[in-house]
């Protein structure tokens, strides 16, 4: 299990980061919104791998005892939320990230550091 909502957030894109996630992003949102506590974003090069990239999460999240709580956007090819109560993976096409633009949106939120993803590609 996860100590905190931030360790489950860099798990989720460490398993996306895994399969080749581009522009892979946390935001922390706990001290702006009620909606979660992290946001983690992720972008596909196509519908295809928007789709593993979900799986991928969901996948590597239930090994470790964590289960989706509520999916959404599974058929869309565009567009997936995975939704983990205390923080939510969106993963788009390149398209649907600009067209809905939660970077921009979200830019109050507190942007995480990255670099634990350097070191999991050296492991």
């Amino acid at each position: 299990m996860f100590p905190d909502s931030l360790a489950l957030a860099k798990r989720a894109a460490q398993a996306m980061n895994a399969k080749k996630a581009l522009h892979l992003k946390i935001i922390g949102i706990r001290d702006i919104s009620i909606l979660a506590d992290y946001f983690v974003l992720a972008t596909g090069t196509s519908g295809t791998h928007v789709k593993a990239l979900a799986d991928e999460v969901e996948y590597q999240l239930e090994q470790e005892g964590v289960k989706v709580s509520h999916v959404e956007g599974y058929r869309s090819n565009s567009w997936i939320l995975l939704d983990y109560g205390n923080i939510v993976v969106h993963i788009f096409t390149e398209e649907s990230r600009t067209f809905y633009d939660l970077d921009r949106l979200w830019v109050d939120g507190k942007e995480e550091n990255m670099d634990f993803l350097q070191h999991a590609d050296q492991d």
